[in-house]
């Protein structure tokens, strides 16, 4: 089946094809797809060698560099980590469906007005992991460095020690690490990207 064909909206799960391919479906961007894929596909593969979509790079291949995160259902994670076929029927936003059409994502023009890059490599991973520490922040999730006296549940305020401790995971080889929290740290005060942290595809 090629990608954008759909499938019967009652569908369980994924279809097995044969013993090492299935059938499945995930919303990527807003848009729908349909695709037989390998048991082995990770979702990162799944988005550069199938959809097209190379913002997510694949650097380190061994979840440790954080060049290939992404949204899925809202949340961040390693998409080199992730089996494809175990996320059927889920929602997954990349560097790519950020923007409002010509408007930038708040995160993605912050990252331009700091300068918070050099190469470039890992910045589509560094901005998908920061909406999701915006949107955990929101939600009052705590970090290594939440004082212990932060009321459960509450919004964490995003120091700078919030942001690099929430940001660890995302590696920079250029080493553009206090643009990247001053970068975050816009946002967090316009507030303007916890509200995109819930763009997910759908």
């Amino acid at each position: 089946m090629t990608p954008g064909e759909g499938r019967p909206d009652d569908a369980g799960g994924p279809h097995p094809v044969n013993g090492r391919r299935s059938e499945l479906t995930l919303t990527v961007n807003g848009t729908r797809h349909t695709l037989t894929l390998d048991h082995r596909t990770t979702v990162l593969d799944l988005l550069r060698e199938h959809l097209g979509l190379t913002g997510a790079k694949k650097g380190c291949d061994h979840g440790q560099c954080g060049a290939c995160t992404v949204l899925v259902e809202g949340r961040r994670a390693n998409s080199c980590l992730l089996l494809a076929v175990a996320h059927d029927g889920h929602r997954i936003t990349t560097v790519e469906g950020l923007a409002d059409g010509e408007r930038l994502h708040p995160l993605q023009q912050a990252f331009l007005d700091r300068d918070a890059l050099q190469c470039g490599y890992c910045t589509p991973g560094q901005i998908c992991s920061a909406v999701g520490v915006l949107a955990e922040a929101a939600d009052g999730f705590p970090s290594l460095v939440t004082p212990d006296t932060a009321r459960s549940g509450a919004p964490v305020a995003l120091t700078a020690d919030e942001i690099r401790e929430r940001m660890s995971g995302n590696l920079c080889r250029c080493g553009a690490y206090p643009r990247i929290v001053e970068a975050v740290a816009d946002a967090a005060v316009t507030g303007a990207a916890v509200t995109g942290a819930g763009v997910t595809g759908g």
